[in-house]
C-alpha cells in the first residue's frame, strides 16, 4: 500500500515538474485565464458592446478561443523549450527515449487544460448562455489540435518563436476561409454545429461525425510526424 502511494505521489510530483517546464513554476495561474475570461464576456454584454450570445456561441467565441491560445501556449513548449533551455541532449539519454519526455510534457499540457475548461464550462453556463453540453468536446478537440500544431511547428523551426509564426499562419487561414465564424466549414476545426439552427439534422450530423473523426486523425497523424522529427537527433541539436 504504501509502495503504491509513493508510486501515485511519485508520478504527480512528476507531472508538477512538467507542467513548471511548460508554464513556470506558478503554472496554476494560468486557471485565472477562465473567471476572467467570463468577467470580459459578462462585461461586453453589460455594456452593451455586443448582441448577446447564446449556446450558438459557446464551442468557438465562448469556449474555444481561450482554450485554443492556452494551447499553442503550451504545445510551443512541449519540445521547443528543451532546446531553448539547452537541455535537448539531456533528454535524448532518458532510459525510454525521448518520447517518454514528450508524452509526460503532453499529458501534464492536456492536464493543464482540462481545468481551465471546466472552469470556462461552468462559468459561460451560469452567467453567459446554456449551451449543448457537446459543445464543450468541440471546443477541447480544437485547442488538441491546435496544441498538437504547436508542438510539431516548433520542432519544424527548432523555436517557440518559428512555431508560433507557423501555426499563426494556419489560425488565420482557417479565420478567414470560415469567415471568423460566420460560414462553418466542415473542413475547419473550428467547425460549429450548434450555430446552424435551421440545418438538416441527418446531413448536420453526418457532416459533424466526419469534421470530428477527421480532426481526431489529423491531430494524432500531426503527433507523430512531431515525434518523428524529435527522433532526429543530429538536426535538432545542430540549431
Amino acid at each position: 500500500m504504501n509502495a503504491s502511494l509513493r508510486g501515485i505521489l511519485g508520478g504527480l510530483e512528476m507531472y508538477r515538474y512538467a507542467a513548471i517546464s511548460l508554464s513556470g513554476k506558478y503554472f496554476y495561474l494560468i486557471l485565472l485565464v477562465a473567471p476572467l475570461w467570463v468577467l470580459g464576456l459578462f462585461a461586453l454584454e453589460y455594456v452593451g458592446l455586443t448582441e448577446g450570445f447564446n449556446g450558438g456561441h459557446a464551442q468557438v467565441t465562448l469556449l474555444g478561443i481561450p482554450l485554443v491560445f492556452i494551447g499553442v501556449f503550451l504545445g510551443l513548449r512541449i519540445i521547443a523549450s528543451e532546446i531553448s533551455g539547452r537541455s535537448l541532449e539531456i533528454v535524448y539519454t532518458v532510459p525510454g527515449g525521448c518520447e517518454r519526455v514528450w508524452w509526460v510534457k503532453l499529458l501534464a499540457a492536456v492536464l493543464i487544460l482540462l481545468p481551465v475548461e471546466i472552469l470556462l464550462g461552468i462559468g459561460v453556463w451560469f452567467f453567459i448562455a446554456k449551451y449543448p453540453l457537446l459543445a464543450l468536446q468541440g471546443a477541447l478537440q480544437s485547442a488538441l489540435f491546435f496544441m498538437v500544431l504547436a508542438m510539431g511547428m516548433s520542432a519544424l523551426f527548432r523555436s517557440e518563436i518559428g512555431g508560433a509564426v507557423g501555426t499563426a499562419l494556419v489560425l488565420v487561414f482557417f479565420g478567414i476561409v470560415s469567415g471568423f465564424g460566420n460560414v462553418q466549414q466542415v473542413f475547419s476545426p473550428f467547425y460549429n454545429p450548434f450555430s446552424l439552427f435551421d440545418a438538416d439534422p441527418d446531413a448536420l450530423l453526418a457532416a459533424t461525425v466526419q469534421n470530428r473523426i477527421g480532426y481526431a486523425l489529423l491531430t494524432l497523424a500531426i503527433l507523430g510526424l512531431a515525434f518523428m522529427r524529435s527522433n532526429r537527433r543530429e538536426k535538432l541539436l545542430s540549431g
